[in-house]
């Protein structure tokens, strides 16, 4: 659903872009809250196995394909805040490098496709989680409904964008039918790829899963005929809780770049959502060339390589190395900040401590 220079006049990508900078701004204080030593790592893997699986377009109907928006599985597993900011690493990425989704529309994508999926995905996330039995497969479950909705949402917020500053003069409710029923069935791929990565992370490091922390219920023991609540289990001795930790990293890591590398060759050729209603509705007719268009990775390939599959693969590894370089460094500067700020804090509460004795 990247949107392209032309779609939207320059009063709403303006308009779009102090939306999307103040959320930015927002998610980069609620950021330090949710990143810790462990899981500032993960947001970089994060941001860089979305930009992998984006590149995974998947057939939902005849002539159209959709892929991954991601800010869903973002939201769940490294927490709202940095999950927008996932989503921003990887549009910006994408946008600059690569020449997919406008630059004058950036403001635009990342109101939709960063800030959108991730409120309406983590808010149906939390409201199910609360309303659903604990148990460990209610994440799962809460994570597959609410990335499904997360996709038809970020098409009616682009429908609402286009209405109020489309180039082209077509009916709105056309276009409203045509973006909302196929990114209703784009959001099941959505919702399979989400609830599937989730499930996969909680059964090795649940412990690593924003959405999931504090969820798990006491575990109970029959005694005498009454259940009580047993102790705890004793915590993962810090050099044990590191190497899995570092092995998850690895793995996310290393699957990020096959399906960048490798899979991505066989993914779908058929234009994905909104390319189809665009070109179907005629939402197209004012489209601009890309800024980036000269870029050497532009169209997810690379310049003067004439072999497709290698020309592709490069670019993707090369695409996810840089995303993940890039979000790595973001999220550990903030998380440092916050360090560092915490450091401040408590050498203020120390010092009339210090002037009593």
């Amino acid at each position: 659903m990247h949107v392209p220079d032309g779609f939207i006049n320059a009063p709403v990508s303006v308009a779009t872009g102090v939306v999307a900078a103040g959320a930015v701004a927002v998610s980069l204080r609620g950021a330090r809250r949710e990143l810790g030593e462990r899981t500032a790592p993960l947001a970089g893997l994060m941001a860089a196995f979305i930009f992998a699986v984006q590149m995974l377009n998947f057939p939902v109907a005849a002539g159209t394909s959709g892929h991954l928006l991601g800010g869903a599985l973002a939201a769940i597993l490294v927490g709202p805040y940095t999950g927008v900011l996932c989503v921003t690493v990887v549009l910006l990425m994408q946008g600059i490098l690569f020449a997919d989704g406008g630059l004058t529309a950036l403001g635009v994508n990342i109101t939709d496709m960063g800030v959108v999926t991730t409120v309406v995905g983590y808010v149906v996330f939390r409201l199910l989680m609360r309303a659903l039995p604990r148990r460990r497969s209610t994440v799962t479950v809460a994570s597959f409904v609410a990335a499904l909705v997360s996709v038809p949402a970020a098409a009616v917020a682009f429908t609402l964008m286009y209405w109020i500053g489309g180039t082209t003069d077509i009916p709105i409710g056309e276009v409203f039918k045509a973006m909302v029923g196929i990114h209703v069935l784009i959001g099941i791929g959505e919702a399979v790829i989400t609830a599937a990565t989730v499930g996969a992370v909680i059964a090795v490091r649940p412990d690593l899963v924003h959405g999931a922390k504090g969820f798990a219920a006491p575990l109970k023991l029959r005694v005498d005929g009454q259940l009580i609540d047993a102790a705890p289990a004793a915590k993962p001795a810090v050099g044990v809780a590191t190497r899995s930790t570092r092995g998850l990293l690895a793995g996310g890591l290393l699957t990020a770049l096959v399906l960048a590398g490798v899979v991505s060759y066989y993914a779908s050729s058929s234009p994905d959502g909104l390319e189809k209603v665009a070109t179907d509705k005629g939402i197209d007719r004012n489209v601009e060339e890309h800024a980036s268009a000269d870029s050497p990775l532009a169209d997810y390939g690379v310049k003067d390589v004439d072999d497709a599959r290698l020309s592709g693969g490069l670019a993707g590894v090369i695409g996810v190395g840089v995303t993940v370089v890039v979000g790595g460094t973001v999220f550990w500067v903030i998380r440092r900040r916050r360090d560092d700020g915490a450091d401040v804090t408590a050498a203020g509460a120390a010092a009339p401590l210090a002037e009593k004795v």
